[in-house]
């Protein structure tokens, strides 16, 4: 790898969205280290990738709801390749579907939620951020969804998923507070509803719901942070 590409790591990035932000990231010449729960699965995708991009893209097994395996896959990229530049938080779960309600809450599928959405992702935050803080630069994208925003709900469905997500937008406001003038941007994307397996009905394409979250992880040093953005654009809360 050359040491002046920058280090990206993409949590669930063997399909749909987060494979799609693996190939727009290893186009623009980053280094990407697509990580799955499922090692074979990972190497597989990362492969098909490398022959596109040779050298660009690397697999690693990573389960975000698992402490040890998040922690010895970021051990594991810092002591390769001496660096991680980028954090992209797109794993994640939907489990609780359109007939699910706050009133009838089934707890064994928000556990399972939260534990993905919103703990997996601050993991792999918590990971990143003192290597990032030393080295003077980093970009850190969570995968959120329109689902999140208060202003925007009118719907019961999904709770579960809505709440990880509305999580996961706070966690994105107090760390970008937290690291502000660090040269640590933090950031939320909704990819939109973008048509891949959690999501067949989909009405936009793989490469338009990547674009965001790619923009915002090579963002200049001047870029945002503490935002929610859809299509580049700047969401309500």
């Amino acid at each position: 790898m050359s040491r002046t590409r920058r280090v990206a790591v993409v949590t669930g990035g063997n399909r749909g969205i987060g494979l799609e932000i693996c190939r727009q990231l290893a186009r623009l010449d980053h280094h990407v280290v697509l990580t799955a729960r499922d090692a074979d699965r990972a190497n597989e995708e990362a492969r098909s990738l490398d022959a596109s991009y040779p050298g660009a893209v690397s697999a690693l097994a990573l389960d975000v709801v698992d402490g040890p395996s998040v922690e010895a896959a970021f051990q594991h990229v810092r002591n390769q390749y001496g660096r991680i530049d980028m954090l992209v938080n797109n794993a994640g779960v939907a489990v609780d579907g359109p007939e699910h309600r706050p009133s009838s809450p089934d707890f064994a599928r928000i556990r399972r939620t939260l534990e993905t959405n919103l703990l997996g992702a601050w993991r792999c935050c918590a990971e990143v951020v003192p290597s990032m803080r030393a080295q003077g630069y980093g970009r850190i994208v969570n995968l959120s969804s329109t689902m999140a925003s208060l202003e925007l709900t009118r719907s019961p469905a999904s709770p579960a998923y809505r709440i990880s997500k509305t999580g996961l937008n706070m966690l994105t406001r107090t760390l970008a507070a937290e690291l502000e003038g660090t040269g640590v941007l933090v950031n939320a994307a909704s990819p939109g509803y973008t048509r891949t397996d959690m999501s067949p009905n989909g009405e936009r394409a793989v490469e338009l719901g990547a674009d965001t979250p790619v923009w915002l992880a090579t963002l200049p040093d001047s870029g945002p942070t503490g935002q929610f953005f859809l299509d580049r654009q700047a969401l309500v809360w």
